[in-house]
């Protein structure tokens, strides 16, 4: 048994059992990564894949069980590399922020040059993607820490911490009506809006105040980025619907937010890690850059095993 027979059992699982896919992301031949499954079935005595001719349909009940096992080898072993880097190369290194790009654009410019000035030595990976990406970065160990408001605190093998609150702002031109009276849903719902894509940046409990208050909102347009969105209703296709930190008061005075009580409510981004993750120091000191609360003691603390108990 070697590390790169259970890392094949790991790829075939995440590629779906297409083992072409399995030797393209390994750097492998079709015919080596077979032959290693077979010489891992044969050692153990057991067939750990469904088959159907030569093809690979699922995994056994034994073979379930022995994938447990792979990806906590797996991360153990990163994690002793990681450990090491971290006691020879205590400021050098990789961290991977998996972050959406309201994130990526609004909140995190000034804890990235923050961090830098700190640490010029660390190569900083910003990779942006939707919710349900970053997860699945988190949880294969693609990613050292995530940041979105959607989708990270609801998942077992993540802990989450709040970042920050922010609501949902209404933009729209100085002459549009809206800014003539009271902001209410009813109003916004008489005009075109231009809002997220569903799964970004609170746009499902856009959706849910709507729908629970009777009324349909006419979403003509849905993008992912607050830009995009500040394009077209400048261009006078729709009222916008964005994220309060996306706004900045001199650069879009064109666009000024309609006043009014947040009527979408208040929502939390949150910086996610994944559990048994091993962190370097300097990724305890982003995320205590992000918020001084979150000090490598406290994450820590979340992170041990009689925390999550």
């Amino acid at each position: 048994m070697n590390f790169q027979q259970l890392r094949i059992i790991r790829e075939t699982v995440r590629q779906n059992f297409n083992l072409t896919e399995v030797a393209n992301a390994l750097y492998a031949s079709q015919s080596g990564v077979s032959k290693h499954i077979k010489d891992l079935e044969d050692e153990l005595g057991l067939e750990l894949f469904i088959r159907k001719g030569k093809r690979f349909l699922g995994l056994t009940d034994p073979g379930k069980e022995l994938l447990v096992i792979v990806e906590r080898m797996l991360l153990d072993a990163a994690n002793i590399r990681r450990l090491a880097e971290q006691f020879s190369q205590r400021d050098e290194g990789q961290l991977t922020i998996a972050t959406t790009h309201t994130q990526a654009r609004y909140a995190l410019p000034r804890v990235v040059t923050a961090f830098k000035a700190a640490f010029p030595k660390v190569h900083l990976v910003l990779h942006q993607a939707s919710p349900s990406e970053l997860v699945r970065l988190l949880q294969e160990g693609e990613a050292d820490i995530g940041i979105a408001t959607e989708a990270v605190a609801d998942v077992p093998e993540l802990v989450s911490f709040p970042y920050y609150s922010w609501h949902h702002a209404v933009i729209a031109p100085p002459a549009h009506p809206l800014h003539q009276g009271p902001l209410t849903l009813e109003a916004l719902a008489d005009y075109p809006l231009i809002t997220y894509h569903h799964g970004f940046t609170g746009r499902t409990r856009i959706d849910r105040t709507f729908a629970d208050a009777g009324l349909n909102a006419d979403i003509v347009m849905a993008a992912l980025d607050a830009d995009v969105i500040k394009a077209y209703v400048e261009l006078g296709l729709g009222v916008g619907i964005i994220a309060s930190m996306a706004v900045d008061p001199k650069r879009d005075a064109h666009l000024p937010v309609v006043a009014g009580e947040p009527l979408f409510g208040y929502h939390t981004a949150r910086i996610a890690v994944r559990r048994g993750h091993y962190l370097r120091s300097y990724a305890y000191r982003f995320i205590e850059l992000c918020a001084d609360v979150l000090d490598e003691a406290t994450v820590k603390q979340a992170l041990s095993p009689v925390a999550q108990e």
